[in-house]
């Protein structure tokens, strides 16, 4: 197929050389592994110290990878990117909460941005990470097979039910819930839960999607297994699929605890893996909805090509491609000017909240190798195509 990913004066219209500038900065520095665990380290401490750093961290990273402080906030960055047909999904990204009325409040949160959604064409889905409605160690007691106390059940209760609520509205909307995926020695458990609510409100159309990462060898085996429960129960299944976001953590935990690595061996293996994913889900749409996380060309060519050899329009609702805000906008622009069904992940929070997401997302991005230097390559691509622009006028 043409290649299409390549043309930065589409992927990159919605940025002023200014937003270009600070772009090029901020992936210069996310390449060198040094710099971001040393600048990880002083965020760090400089937010625990309460130093006057949100300003700085709000004009740099923050606003490159974030929507905002609240949902208004990220409203005109939604319609900017919607007047491109690239939809948003709106993250509230507060990570590592551990109390009852944190979680109530990730709770009001998502069913806020619902509510957003409802009113509003650009926002298609919504999204939550179930350790943002409970604690992690109740995930991993429950994935670990050891049986809960007292106190327990009536925390995993509250739980469930907070599942309920938002997976229930969001039915009465009509509007899907991805649900992220987390470390593997907790993922039993939500994976658990997940399913639970897809039997309860996938029955006609796809509104619960769960999360399937291709970094674990296991999962495409967990999907087939799923699928033939889900064909027996009568229900349907929505998957978002990604590569995986916290793979030096499980190899680490592995060895530490001595059990068998739930990582592919390299890269070369989960996206073989990934794209087998893909071949699977994209030979069941009658049974399974896809929303493709993917920051990669070639799986994004794959998905195409299937859907062209299989007669399917751009715009097929069981297909959605997705990436994250700041990043791959060469895939997200050249996608939705030809007709594909794109959304972006648009992280949004008080600074301090989101800080943790945004140091994993940094620390990522220097293990993916070629991603940096990708987006680097683009950047530099389009400062010279518009300098070449402006000497000719």
């Amino acid at each position: 197929m043409k290649k299409i990913f390549d043309n930065t004066e589409i992927a990159l219209a919605l940025k002023s050389d200014t937003e270009l500038d600070r772009a090029f900065f901020l992936f210069e520095l996310i390449k060198k592994e040094p710099l971001v665990k040393i600048g990880a380290a002083v965020t760090k401490f400089a937010l625990k110290a309460k130093l006057p750093v949100e300003k700085l961290i709000r004009s740099t990273v923050f606003d490159h990878f974030c929507g905002g402080i609240n949902e208004n906030d990220c409203l005109k960055i939604i319609n900017k990117m919607h007047s491109k047909n690239v939809c948003a999904i709106l993250d509230y990204s507060a990570e590592g909460k551990k109390e009852d009325e944190q979680f109530d409040l990730v709770v009001q949160k998502t069913l806020k941005t619902l509510s957003y959604a409802k009113e509003n064409a650009a926002i298609p889905f919504i999204v939550f990470k179930p350790t943002g409605f409970g604690r992690f160690e109740i995930y991993q007691k429950l994935t670990e097979r050891n049986a809960l106390n007292d106190l327990e059940k009536v925390e995993w209760l509250s739980v469930q039910d907070r599942f309920d609520r938002v997976c229930s509205k969001a039915f009465d909307h009509g509007i899907p819930v991805l649900i992220d995926a987390e470390e593997s020695w907790m993922q039993d458990a939500a994976d658990k839960l997940v399913e639970e609510m897809m039997e309860k409100y996938n029955k006609d159309k796809v509104i619960v999607f769960n999360t399937l990462q291709a970094y674990r060898w296991d999962r495409l085996d967990y999907l087939k297994e799923l699928h033939q429960k889900a064909k027996t129960k009568r229900y349907k299944i929505g998957i978002k699929l990604v590569r995986g976001a916290y793979m030096e953590k499980e190899r680490e935990r592995a060895v530490a605890n001595g059990y068998k690595d739930p990582i592919c061996i390299d890269k070369n293996a989960t996206d073989t893996l990934y794209n087998s994913v893909l071949n699977y889900i994209l030979g069941s749409l009658d049974d399974i909805a896809l929303f493709a996380g993917t920051h990669n060309e070639e799986s994004s060519y794959l998905i195409m090509d299937k859907m062209r050899e299989k007669g399917l329009s751009e715009n097929d609702q069981r297909i959605w491609f997705g990436q994250l805000y700041g990043m791959s906008d060469h895939i997200s622009y050249n996608l939705s000017e030809r007709g594909y069904n794109v959304a972006k992940y648009l992280p949004f929070g008080p600074v301090r909240d989101v800080m943790p997401y945004l140091i994993r997302r940094a620390e990522e991005n220097t293990s993916v190798a070629g991603q940096t230097s990708r987006e680097l390559f683009l950047i530099k691509k389009e400062k010279k195509r518009r300098r070449r622009i402006k000497t000719v006028h």
